[in-house]
């Protein structure tokens, strides 16, 4: 179940907090909770995924761009993801995540995130995303960075993360089916 008491912190605490810029990296705090752990009592791989939903949605918020969402009524898509786990979270843990926007290209956005417990990197997301105009599709990059008072051209992205987008552009899609196994 998506942890919807968690997002709803995550609004409360964005409302108290001061505006941060686009590009600026937002620092969270956050619990590995028992309901977040898989069989091994580490966090779950899913679970990881939605709480880095949490980093975004707050970056959002405490963002110009969360404004511009609701007053447009434009959502969040994710597009794309390649995830790092070197660390382990376990039950209780405290652990710090980091989110920041890194930039663009005409079709999406690139943000990384990253969770650190006792100055470690656990693990890191690269995630490719978009802002929706509801059945309209996806804003170009360009145009959302003037609605946000940013040059349209991107910072430039890292190199590691510009490797990514040619990987995934060498990928097929959709995917070839893998043959089924026999019974």
């Amino acid at each position: 179940m998506y942890p919807l008491i968690r997002m709803m912190a995550v609004f409360l605490q964005a409302r108290r907090a001061p505006q941060i810029q686009a590009l600026d990296t937002l620092v969270s705090h956050h619990i590995c909770m028992p309901w977040d752990i898989d069989p091994w009592m580490e966090l779950n791989n899913g679970r990881t995924l939605t709480l880095y939903d949490l980093g975004r949605i707050g970056l959002a918020a405490r963002t110009p761009l969360g404004k511009t969402l609701r007053q447009r009524r434009w959502g969040m898509a994710v597009a794309g993801a390649s995830v790092r786990y070197r660390k382990r979270i376990r039950a209780f843990d405290r652990f710090e995540m980091r989110s920041r926007l890194l930039g663009w290209d005409e079709r999406f956005l690139y943000l990384e995130q990253s969770i650190w417990r006792q100055g470690e990197c656990a693990s890191q997301v690269l995630i490719r995303g978009a802002v929706t105009k509801g059945a309209r599709g996806i804003l170009p990059p360009a145009e959302l960075a003037a609605v946000l008072g940013l040059a349209p051209e991107s910072p430039a992205l890292p190199r590691w993360a510009m490797a990514w987008i040619a990987a995934e552009a060498e990928r097929p899609w959709p995917p070839e089916p893998a043959p089924a196994a026999r019974s």
